[in-house]
């Protein structure tokens, strides 16, 4: 037996952080760092690959001569087309959320005529300003800003749901003033807020979630203290597709003085009109006083542009507190309202031409339409006995299994063309059901590769080496997150490699 599995078989029968702790004392020793090295190296043979399979040219540096603008464009469509099979027939779980073509061709005349715009220079683009301060007040009206009791809810566009719950936990941190401050999370919330912490200085609490993947209001309250600065819950959460009880969640920050913030990053475009709908949703948004702050991404169920997203806030005091402001600086007065200096007009516009063009009627549409394909995905996994559901989602479907390696079902869905997320603790893979799935015969031809793809997993026969299930079933069998952390890094690594000359 070599070394790495001597040290691999006793690492897992170490708790996790006590294994991670001998991992990363072991990397230290060269002969030791080697031998991980080379099997870190074999497992990655059957990563997903890290470049497109193309005849389209590699450039490792400038070409000396420029390159027809007809050249350029024709490589980049024959990009694209090979592409787009993998969304387009709606074999992906999200992704793409609109997909379109009217509307995509709609979207890309919209950002041609905005390209070079930059509200940092508003004084050149006002109509960037004019965009944004109006999918702010559109945005914030969908979400109980009209029934917030008198508080103005107002906010920024940001660059995506990560850019939002940064800045969200910023505002909260200042407005603190807090030395050391915590926040407290459920341990499904979003990585965003694990970057967060990580920037901002925060302890954060991550309380585990109920069997129905919800998060636990005890818990979260024994977790709240004299250093909380904010508490959060999601609407739905990524992993399992389960709203937090957030009115719980709220009272109980406003009861001891901290601030709340919802991250319906994944849902704020769809549980308004759900409840429109009349389906069985808590109130998410600013009608619960509680709540002080709310991420939710327009360039998912929003069908804007991909880069954009809003923050909004209770009140213009909290928000000041995510604006950056620079009163000496030798190359003037300067401010940025998010992270970002520069900001892409085109963008902005494209998400202000979305919003009008979709209006209450289309996102309406949309949404029952959505509703209605993933009601019928569900009850189809339902029939499926080796696998179980977890919590009760309404359009993001999390499925796990007793009987049947679940990642092994990952991967032969992905044989046959279907592009999952998978999932860690417990492992399980999710379906994001968007306009794409609503197409004729999408939700009925899942629901059948799925059984398929179980009765192939239960027979055997070899593992299937398709997509990123290979990497889920490779990260499980490590027991130490630095090893886990190791092999995704080096994976990164590639994914950064030219290919070619």
């Amino acid at each position: 037996m070599s070394l790495v599995s001597m040290s691999q078989r006793l690492l897992e029968k170490l708790p996790r952080g006590l294994a991670t702790r001998l991992h990363r004392s072991a990397m230290r020793v060269p002969p030791v760092r080697r031998a991980l090295e080379r099997q870190y190296e074999e497992m990655l043979v059957d990563a997903p690959p890290a470049q497109p399979a193309s005849d389209v040219r590699a450039f490792r540096r400038l070409p000396a001569a420029a390159r027809s603008h007809e050249d350029i464009l024709g490589d980049i469509a024959s990009l694209a087309s090979a592409e787009a099979a993998g969304w387009q027939g709606g074999r992906a779980s999200g992704a793409v959320y609109h997909g379109d073509t009217e509307h995509i061709d709609f979207l890309s005349r919209v950002y041609a005529l905005h390209s070079q715009s930059n509200p940092l220079h508003v004084d050149l683009w006002p109509s960037g300003m004019k965009f944004e301060a109006e999918i702010v007040s559109m945005t914030a009206g969908m979400l109980g800003g009209d029934e917030a009791g008198g508080d103005d809810i107002v906010g920024t566009l940001t660059s995506g749901g990560t850019e939002s719950i940064i800045m969200a936990m910023k505002a909260h941190r200042d407005r603190a003033g807090i030395a050391r401050p915590e926040m407290v999370v459920p341990s499904s919330a979003h990585v965003a807020f694990d970057k967060a912490a990580h920037l901002l200085g925060y302890r954060q609490h991550r309380i585990p979630v109920g069997p129905d993947g919800r998060a636990d209001v005890a818990a979260t309250a024994k977790a709240i203290g004299h250093r909380t600065a904010v508490v959060a819950g999601s609407a739905p959460g990524f992993p399992h597709g389960v709203i937090d009880p957030i009115p719980e969640l709220s009272q109980l920050a406003r009861e001891h003085g901290v601030g709340f913030h919802t991250d319906a990053c994944l849902g704020g475009f769809v549980i308004p009109w759900a409840e429109r709908l009349g389906y069985d949703v808590p109130v998410i948004d600013f009608r619960l006083p509680g709540v002080t702050s709310l991420s939710v991404d327009t360039h998912k169920y929003g069908y804007a542009p991909k880069g954009t997203s809003v923050v909004l806030y209770r009140g213009r005091e909290l928000r000041h507190h995510q604006f950056h402001v620079a009163t000496e600086w030798p190359g003037g007065l300067y401010y940025s309202p998010a992270l970002a200096g520069s900001r892409p007009g085109g963008l902005i516009a494209g998400t202000w031409a979305a919003l009008l063009a979709m209006g209450e009627a289309g996102y309406l549409s949309a949404t029952e339409s959505i509703l209605a394909a993933a009601a019928h995905i569900r009850a189809g996994i339902e029939e499926i006995r080796e696998l179980q559901i977890i919590g009760d989602p309404l359009w993001v479907i999390a499925f796990t299994s007793d009987t049947v390696d679940i990642y092994e079902v990952m991967a032969r869905m992905g044989e046959r063309g279907w592009s999952l997320n998978g999932l860690h603790h417990p492992p399980a893979v999710h379906i994001a059901v968007t306009l794409r799935h609503t197409q004729e015969g999408v939700a009925e031809e899942f629901v059948a590769d799925l059984g398929a793809a179980v009765a192939a997993a239960v027979a055997g026969g070899g593992k299937a080496r398709t997509g990123s299930a290979p990497l889920y079933g490779m990260a499980a069998t490590f027991p130490a997150r630095g090893a886990v952390a190791d092999l995704i890094e080096r994976y990164v690594d590639r994914l950064y490699e030219v290919n070619g000359e």
